[in-house]
């Protein structure tokens, strides 16, 4: 760990003046109604469900691949995801005309698939069986890149993905001080904690005093456990999430290295209260959010932090699911 990079301000600045110039600038939503129910002072909901490929992936991709060479630039890259950075890589690939191969278990969303192709990129399934998914899937990946001299990519343990991702933090933080106000407590999702770990970077350094709150599906909470004993731990192959974007076994290192230096702590969500959230920011805020993106609001909803007089900011991570499966969970909760 004393080895990872952890990025600095000005590295996160750096990148965010690079992807901003190729990404959307997602709104800041205030929301009477969360406020309300959650008994705090102020809700604002950041929808990077909004972003180019439906989340704030493309943010971290296009920042990685602009830090290629020329001769990795030409070649290609591959890389395994269950789908959102698979549509944002494959997304970043196309803009900047960079070959793209992307290795997704064959139980990803078909809309997540659909839309990587739709992207360009070349698309390899794996069965993962009973072993854990994205074991198999970045396996896979490491063959193609030895055999195929492609440049492989990590979607989320990479310092670079880090620094690129902390841009929708930065944004954030301007929209904030633009309605001049500040959060006392940020909601953000984990699966492998490239987002959380930009994002802490960027309040840790520029607003100190906000609490950052990783928020896991239960059974998949490595980034809450590892931050509890200080060191990285590996969940035990459990039953699946809804979430399916949040079901990395254990944080990266460089994510884990940002969070532990900016200070954060875990706590988890059941699908139950995930569906909750998903049909509360559909009716309260028009806005469609896939499991993983809902995860944070679903936190927030569910009371197991007192945000009483309080602040608060709900970073909505993606919005990448398809119609019929928004409907399934919907019926699945009986909501």
């Amino acid at each position: 760990m004393a080895d990872v990079l952890v990025p600095t301000l000005d590295h996160l600045k750096q990148a965010y003046a690079v992807t901003s110039a190729a990404t959307q600038v997602t709104p800041l939503l205030e929301s009477a109604a969360l406020a309300k129910e959650t008994g705090a002072t102020r809700v604002f909901v950041k929808p990077e469900s909004l972003q180019w490929a439906g989340s704030f992936k493309v943010r971290g991709a296009y920042w990685r691949l602009k830090r290629l060479s020329p001769d990795e630039a030409r070649t290609g890259v591959v890389a395994y995801s269950s789908g959102n950075f698979a549509q944002g890589l494959a997304a970043a690939g196309q803009a900047l005309g960079i070959p793209v191969t992307i290795v997704m278990p064959i139980d990803a969303p078909a809309a997540k698939r659909d839309a990587t192709a739709g992207y360009g990129a070349r698309v390899v399934l794996t069965d993962h069986g009973d072993r854990a998914r994205e074991e198999v899937a970045a396996a896979k990946a490491r063959e193609i890149a030895e055999t195929e001299h492609l440049t492989l990519l990590h979607p989320f343990d990479d310092p670079e993905i880090v620094a690129g991702q902390a841009g929708a933090g930065l944004e954030a933080l301007d929209q904030l001080a633009a309605k001049k106000t500040h959060a006392d407590l940020v909601f953000c999702s984990v699966g492998g904690g490239g987002l959380i770990g930009g994002v802490a970077l960027a309040f840790h350094y520029l607003s100190p005093n906000t609490e950052i709150i990783a928020v896991e599906p239960e059974g998949f909470n490595g980034m809450g456990s590892s931050l509890a004993h200080g060191a990285i731990e590996t969940m035990p192959i459990g039953p699946k999430s809804i979430c399916d974007g949040l079901m990395a076994r254990k944080p990266g290192d460089a994510p884990f290295a940002a969070v532990s230096t900016a200070g954060v702590r875990g706590i988890t969500v059941d699908d139950a209260a995930v569906r909750r959230a998903m049909k509360i920011a559909f009716e309260r805020m028009k806005l469609v959010l896939e499991p993983s993106g809902a995860a944070s609001l679903a936190a927030l909803l569910g009371g197991k932090v007192d945000v009483a007089g309080k602040t608060v900011l709900v970073v909505a991570t993606g919005g990448n699911v398809s119609l019929a499966d928004f409907i399934s969970h919907m019926n699945d909760g009986r909501i």
